[in-house]
């Protein structure tokens, strides 16, 4: 050692061990940055830790890293998930009412889509549900309801033959 910088602290061995050491330092400093998510944070900060057995010098900032790290994808989740439940918002009416002919064709192109296609399409345009809402319901992948939903939106666009028309997804 050469007197000038501080030993390395032993990393905790076990998960256990780690809770132990930091889990009650972490938890506060995280409620002041991020509220209500600190309790989720500072376990899955704590699991990673523990899980890379750091031989870092300094824990604590590590641990922090871990953390801050964490909140930001959650943002960005957050951001993402926002921004996919506005653009699947239900049908708007058009500042000029579409005639019963128009409703009529709709109507027809929407059951004449294959039924995942169909079933997506009518949750989230004319039902309101979100992307989120229908994984739940339904039990398939995110990336499925996404992908259902631009098929859908396409097929129903070009049948209508329309550019963005009352279905316009602005994807």
């Amino acid at each position: 050692m050469d007197g000038f910088s501080p030993p390395v602290a032993a990393a905790p061995t076990t998960l256990e061990a780690w809770f132990r050491r930091y889990g009650a330092w972490l938890t506060p400093i995280l409620r002041r940055r991020y509220g209500d998510l600190a309790e989720d944070l500072t376990h899955e900060a704590l699991l990673r830790a523990a899980a890379r057995g750091s031989e870092t010098p300094n824990h604590k900032a590590f641990l922090l890293t871990i953390a801050d790290n964490l909140a930001r994808d959650h943002m960005r989740r957050q951001r993402r998930e926002s921004t996919h439940a506005t653009k699947s918002e239900p049908l708007t009416p058009r500042t000029t009412p579409a005639s019963q002919e128009q409703l009529l064709q709709l109507k027809e192109i929407v059951l004449a889509l294959p039924p995942e296609l169909r079933d997506v399409f009518v949750l989230t345009r004319l039902r309101g549900l979100t992307y989120s809402d229908i994984v739940e319901l339904r039990g398939i992948p995110l990336g499925t309801v996404k992908d259902r939903v631009r098929r859908a939106f396409a097929l129903v666009s070009a049948a209508m033959g329309d550019e963005g028309g009352p279905c316009d997804d602005q994807q």
